[in-house]
């Protein structure tokens, strides 16, 4: 068994085992269980890049058996440039919020702590499938355990949020079927995602195609307008839930951009990139001004994620490599700024069971160790130099630049509305006198709370402060899919 397959199933596998676990006299040993799972899966994935060759772009690590011969569908595991960081980001997040829910969910708490796992590995089988049909088996399989999580361990809507989660998700991936479905009839019975980018495919075809991807990713990423179901689970979501929902879920549909829009349908994305920029414009600068009007603190940064992931198609649909590899960045960088600031305020709603920004203030005075923190991640989250928040939004700016100055300045404005919400809500809920009584008798983080939270704040940090070695990783496959959108595909 490779590396990939390790990195998938060993998750899944402690997840299954935690299922068939019962009671609450268990607990302390789901949780330990939970924990030895994560940090297995982490460790695997944690390899990949010691062992990546950042001088191809060919694909690494392969694994490919037949899986259902009769339709040639394989069990075809592969990974690149694009997908290598990926695999560690959903390792890494997974133990986080092992450790974060370790006290805080006690209700069904194997089930808890098995749903999580288990969508860890799904999430790494995305991130590697190189057969059509197996990534969407695993693309979909991801909806089962979020949607449990959402409507068991959920807020008071649970079932509403849960049920808009999977139905708006769900009516896209219908469409991304159909298109596999057409591909697997154009390449004469192949699901090879590899053999379908070396596909002629006419101009109308492509445009099809191109519309069928944007329905299944766009939704998954959100794009505007469709973004609508994100503060809605976010809200109702457990802390837990919030942070895997935006580290890593909301970058399965980007990931789907770059491994099947651009490739296989280069000509229509060339064509319809006026309509991504504009979409991606809209996210960045309409929705950064939704989001300084949020009361609630779980909205705003959800509404926050929609206008950072803006900057992902942004940086997608100006087809230079700049803007690329800002893109993927900024996709790393958002999985570990949204995790923190969620966490955060899961910390917060611990103590005082609200997310209401009016009912905090001078939180600093009671918690100084965790405002310290929190204080990074609200810079992080405005994108200042030195933070991972930083990194990718300057190299899509720079990249629409390259294209359009007044592009690149336009997106630039994303940077104030980012200060601004972000500033703002760290003044409301940290500074200013105490706001009531329950504020001052919060206690400090305490010792898991603070492993999670500085993990969090040194990875922001690094990336921030040194991210070459992530953009060297990527660099070859970049470059090969710029080459390769370049070139026209009509037959």
């Amino acid at each position: 068994m490779g590396l990939l397959s390790l990195a998938i199933w060993i998750p899944i596998l402690f997840g299954v085992a935690l299922l068939g676990l019962g009671g609450a006299q268990r607990a302390g040993f789901a949780r330990w269980t939970a924990l030895v799972g994560a940090l297995a899966g982490f460790l695997v994935t944690a390899v990949l890049p010691m062992q990546f060759d950042s001088t191809t772009a060919s694909m690494q690590f392969v694994e490919h058996v037949a899986w259902i011969e009769r339709y040639d569908i394989h069990y075809f595991l592969g990974i690149d440039g694009i997908s290598l960081w990926f695999l560690p980001l959903t390792g890494f997040i997974t133990v986080l919020v092992v450790i974060a829910g370790w006290e805080a969910t006690t209700e069904r708490l194997h089930q808890y702590m098995g749903s999580f796992l288990i969508l860890s590995g799904l999430m790494v089988g995305v991130f590697s499938a190189l057969d059509g049909m197996l990534f969407y088996v695993f693309f979909e399989a991801t909806l089962i355990p979020m949607y449990l999580i959402i409507g068991v361990w959920g807020g008071q809507n649970r079932i509403y949020a849960a049920f808009k989660f999977f139905l708006y998700t769900l009516l896209g991936s219908l469409l991304l079927l159909l298109a596999l479905l057409y591909l697997y009839n154009l390449s004469n019975g192949s699901f090879d995602i590899l053999l379908w980018h070396a596909l002629p495919i006419d101009g109308t075809a492509q445009t099809a195609l191109f519309f069928a991807f944007l329905a299944a990713f766009a939704v998954k990423v959100p794009m505007w307008p469709v973004h609508t179901w994100l503060p809605d689970v976010h809200v109702e979501a457990p802390t837990g839930g919030s942070a895997v929902l935006a580290a890593i879920m909301l970058k399965l549909g980007a990931y789907g951009f770059l491994r099947f829009s651009l490739p296989i349908a280069p000509d229509a994305s060339q064509e319809w990139a006026g309509l991504m920029v504009g979409l991606s414009l809209v996210a960045v600068v309409y929705v950064g001004l939704v989001t300084l009007v949020q009361a609630d603190m779980k909205k705003l940064v959800a509404y926050s994620s929609v206008a950072h992931m803006g900057f992902v198609t942004l940086g997608f649909f100006l087809f230079n490599a700049l803007g690329i590899s800002g893109g993927i960045v900024q996709m790393i960088s958002h999985g570990l700024v949204s995790a923190a600031m969620f966490l955060a305020i899961g910390v917060l709603y611990e103590r005082m069971h609200t997310r209401e920004i009016a009912d905090y203030g001078g939180v600093v005075h009671a918690m100084p160790r965790f405002t310290a923190l929190a204080l990074l991640f609200f810079l992080a989250n405005c994108g200042l130099p030195g933070t991972a928040g930083f990194v990718g939004e300057w190299m899509v700016i720079l990249a629409a630049v390259e294209v359009d100055f007044w592009l690149g300045l336009l997106a630039a404005t994303a940077l104030f509305f980012g200060a601004a919400y972000s500033l703002w809500m760290f003044k409301r809920v940290y500074l200013g006198p105490m706001g009531n009584d329950h504020v001052a008798a919060m206690p400090d983080i305490h010792r898991r709370e603070w492993i999670v939270l500085c993990s969090l704040a040194v990875s922001i940090l690094v990336l921030g402060l040194y991210p070459k070695p992530f953009t060297d990783a990527m660099n070859a496959s970049v470059d090969k899919l710029v080459a390769h959108v370049a070139e026209s595909k009509l037959p």
